[in-house]
């Protein structure tokens, strides 16, 4: 069997049904296998799309997602997913080509060392040199990528060697004795940690985007209303907890609520699952939750005590640890009225602080109340695809997620053009359910050509784009930190002239209905009528343009010290 064939049945071994990719020379050889393979290929328009979309499928779906690209320059492109994943903890497993192994080294077409250039941005990666080990080196792969703290994988395949016919036999088992990642958590430190929760006075439940991942939603609902206890998300985490509920503060950090954040503020106790303490979160480090004694539970040890000392550290697997850690606490029958004063002191934030902004007085668009509409059009029941910046806020914060995994957008490393892509593979791995990508007139610039791969497939995917005219969260930095001082933010100008791309145009060029949306009064209808109708909907949407996001963190200040 060829190898490029052998990486086939492989995949289908690992319950692979689709992949994103873009052939080229050196990954030709795969190509040549998917004609007879079975798998679903999509084909994007730019690798980076591939590697988002794979993203997008992994974390809608919980699976591994899948992504080829060719060598050097098909390698590059889809660094930054890679990157982007490692951030967020993505399982998606990268194959690139190579040259032949008699040109590594020589600078030959199209070489890139692919494995030196993604070191520092993968959780592990290979560099086929024996076409035997193929087979193993993609079932271990898959193995690393999904298991202990999710992650990217590289595996990088000369094309020669992919040519070559080799033994295959299935491959049902994988052992690393290199790779043991603990998810059982200690019991001792787990009933350190149900003491401790049983005799604070002002707790704090803070879940993050491991929780998402875990697949630990319902055993953390558990714990939270075992307890009683106040609960904050992280951007990441949002889903882990149902939004519509009285235990729930809102999204913490620097556009978080500030009921949640002056309750971090103010705890004397915080139990963080599955979240890193990421500068968002915490603001000015030194003077992060100064009251508060910290437990700590995370599958990766190494994110224990890295930004905050832990002072109960639980190594392991949420999914495992939380309904251990219920259970110990129901045993202690703790007093519950001891959070009445606590939830009282809540409930005056939530009063005096709600989220909230004003209309527009010209009757123009608010860019929140697009949000708001989308949540009552989908009851909901949406897949969100966020951009990066102000509508990734503003997505944030009013649209409110129900569940894990309706909620999908780039935390950790902020890339601009990963919606769309992300979408599409949001939408394959879910196909049942809505997909809406929410982005900016600046976003939506950086992969729009995946319109082409959403056409092709016929996905139909609802995008909205909150059109202002500017990279509206730079600006707002430069308004608010730089003395307004604008720099190159202004997308919609050149030399005195409308500069704007006539997005309904371009959406019609790729076969995609397009409509502007200009009527505030109109809006939840035209929404309406947008999502009912069949296929994809490109939805320009001409919003108020020097809208803000609040409440706001400055930057390296306290989570106390909220502005907006």
């Amino acid at each position: 069997m060829r190898a490029v064939d052998a990486i086939m049945e492989c995949l289908k071994a690992e319950g692979v049904d689709v992949v994103f990719g873009y052939p080229g020379g050196a990954n030709l050889p795969t190509y040549d296998a998917f004609v007879d393979a079975g798998i679903h290929h999509v084909l994007v328009r730019h690798e980076a799309g591939a590697g988002h979309a794979a993203e997008g499928y992994a974390k809608a779906t919980g699976k591994v997602g899948v992504a080829f690209g060719t060598s050097g320059p098909g390698a590059t492109n889809l660094v930054t997913p890679i990157m982007d994943a490692m951030m967020d903890s993505v399982p998606v497993v990268f194959f690139t080509g190579q040259v032949r192994t008699e040109l590594l080294g020589t600078d030959g077409f199209q070489e890139a060392d692919t494995i030196g250039l993604t070191m520092p941005a993968v959780k592990h990666s290979f560099l086929i040199t024996d076409p035997r080990e193929l087979p193993r080196t993609i079932h271990e792969a898959f193995h690393i990528a999904g298991t202990g703290r999710p992650g990217p994988v590289v595996i990088d395949l000369p094309q020669d060697l992919s040519k070559v016919d080799i033994p295959y036999e299935p491959i049902t088992d994988v052992h690393l004795p290199g790779y043991q990642p603990r998810t059982t958590g200690n019991q001792k430190q787990i009933r350190q940690a149900a003491r401790a929760l049983a005799s604070a006075r002002r707790p704090v439940i803070y879940a993050g985007g491991g929780v998402v991942l875990g697949n630990a939603s319902e055993e953390l609902r558990a714990l939270v209303r075992e307890g009683g206890f106040p609960i904050t998300c992280t951007l990441m985490g949002l889903g882990a907890y149902p939004a519509p509920d009285p235990q729930w503060l809102g999204m913490l950090g620097m556009h978080g609520t500030r009921a949640a954040n002056y309750a971090m503020d103010e705890a004397d106790l915080i139990c963080a699952i599955g979240a890193r303490f990421d500068d968002r979160i915490t603001g000015k480090l030194s003077e992060f939750a100064p009251r508060a004694k910290f437990i700590h539970i995370d599958v990766d040890p190494a994110e224990i005590s890295k930004n905050i000392p832990a002072h109960i550290p639980i190594v392991g697997d949420a999914k495992q640890i939380l309904p251990r850690l219920t259970d110990e606490y129901r045993a202690l029958e703790a007093d519950r009225p001891r959070l009445d004063a606590w939830w009282q002191r809540i409930r005056t934030w939530q009063e005096r602080h709600p989220l909230a902004y004003e209309p527009a007085q010209d009757g123009g668009i608010k860019p929140q109340s697009v949000i708001e509409a989308i949540y009552t059009v989908t009851g909901g029941e949406a897949i969100i695809c966020s951009d990066v910046g102000q509508h990734q806020m503003w997505s944030a914060q009013y649209y409110h997620y129900p569940e894990p995994r309706r909620w999908i957008n780039s935390g950790g490393l902020g890339t601009m053009g990963f919606g769309l892509p992300a979408a599409i593979g949001a939408q394959m791995g879910d196909p049942e359910r809505t997909t809406v990508v929410v982005t900016g007139d600046g976003s939506i610039q950086m992969n729009i050509q995946e319109l082409a791969t959403i056409r092709q497939e016929n996905l139909p995917v609802k995008v909205v784009v909150l059109n202002n005219g500017y990279l509206g969260m730079v600006r707002q930095w430069q308004e608010l930190f730089w003395q307004e001082r604008y720099s190159h933010v202004e997308m919609n100008t050149y030399g005195g002239e409308d500069a704007f791309p006539d997005f309904v145009k371009l959406a019609d060029a790729y076969g995609i209905r397009g409509l502007r949306l200009t009527n505030a009064e109109t809006l939840e209808d035209d929404l309406r009528a947008a999502f009912a109708a069949e296929g994809p909907a490109f939805i320009d949407v001409r919003v108020t343009r020097n809208e803000k996001v609040y409440p706001m963190i400055a930057p390296g200040e306290a989570a106390r010290d909220m502005v907006g």
